[in-house]
């Protein structure tokens, strides 16, 4: 089979996985874990199910099939009633995450109000998450003012871009260009590695020993969002993320808590952007290929459950956001080679 209708195929194979595995009735709409234990759903994961919207809108991108559009509506809106009918919440990365899905929403379906929606989280999050702590930038959240990093700063940066794209109105790129001058200062190496935050405990230290390739996705996309001046930048960060941080041709395995489940996925769609726009045939390389081993460890019978590692089938519980990590991920191989 010639490579678009393998990964066109296995894409739909990764988005029926997700339900079979994941699916949940009512509000809930997708379990946290599977298999489930009592008390595995008591917690509201509302970040995970902002890239589970990215993730069903990546599949009507692809095939223009209208339920794709819908389910990702339902998720929006699951996510607004779980959380008291509002769209904010405690976490400013969290909200940024919330409100790029949105906008992939309303752009998808015209929905003037899910523009507004878009609108409103950027507004929140420059208001009440801007400081002067380590000199600017994005606070993580509200209860920790001090403390900066990567997961709130670029997305902001990526939103930003965006809304100046849909509005030319040049207040939004002013901010993006100026959270991502601090990002740069802070958190950028020269070799491109970006570092995950800084003050974390009130002691003006980077937390070097947490290498995560969310964070160099971001950087990736950001850039790409900025436009021809940074892609070098981004070109250099996206391969200093595979020298630094994969192993055996594949990414790593980030850590069992749950959240670093969702890492890789981030990664792979701002790579997949990089490489639409730029040559750095290395990327586009390793992304194809590590999801390949992905499949080739982790599908069974038709159906694919993702793995930390992908260079081996999952044992014990996976969770979500590790899902969601592997269908995006085979929906950027769909992407590429379509």
């Amino acid at each position: 089979m010639e490579a678009e209708p393998v990964w066109n195929h296995r894409a739909d194979q990764a988005q029926r996985s997700l339900d079979h595995f994941f699916g949940a009735p009512g509000e809930q709409l997708f379990d946290n874990w599977h298999p489930l234990e009592p008390g595995d759903n008591d917690v509201f994961n509302y970040w995970w199910l902002a890239h589970a919207m990215d993730a069903r809108l990546d599949g009507y991108e692809r095939t223009s099939d209208p339920a794709y559009l819908e389910q990702a509506r339902q998720i929006h809106d699951g996510i607004r009633w779980r959380n008291g009918g509002s769209l904010f919440n405690d976490y400013f990365d969290d909200m940024l995450w919330l409100a790029l899905a949105t906008l992939r929403l309303a752009d998808a379906t015209g929905a003037a109000d899910l523009y507004g929606d878009a609108v409103r989280l950027w507004e929140h999050v420059l208001e009440h998450g801007w400081n002067e702590h380590e000199g600017g930038g994005i606070a993580w959240r509200v209860s920790q003012p001090y403390y900066k990093n990567t997961p709130a700063n670029a997305p902001f940066v990526i939103l930003s871009a965006r809304l100046h794209r849909h509005t030319g109105d040049p207040r939004y790129l002013e901010q993006a260009l100026r959270v991502m001058d601090w990002l740069e200062r802070t958190l950028v190496e020269p070799d491109g590695f970006v570092h995950d935050g800084i003050n974390r405990q009130e002691d003006h230290a980077i937390d070097v020993d947490w290498r995560f390739t969310y964070n160099q996705g971001l950087y990736v996309g950001a850039c790409v969002e900025l436009g021809e001046d940074y892609l070098a930048r981004a070109a250099r960060t996206a391969r200093t993320a595979i020298a630094e941080l994969s192993r055996d041709g594949v990414f790593s395995d980030e850590g069992e808590g749950g959240d670093e489940g969702l890492f890789k996925g981030v990664y792979y769609r701002y790579a997949r952007e990089l490489v639409e726009v730029a040559d750095v045939p290395h990327v586009r390389e390793f992304v194809l290929g590590s999801t390949e081993r992905l499949w080739r460890s982790c599908e069974r019978d038709g159906l694919l459950l993702a793995n930390g590692d992908w260079n081996r089938p999952p044992r014990g519980k996976v969770p979500l956001s590790a899902q969601l990590s592997a269908v995006m991920a085979t929906e950027m191989c769909a992407a590429m080679t379509g």
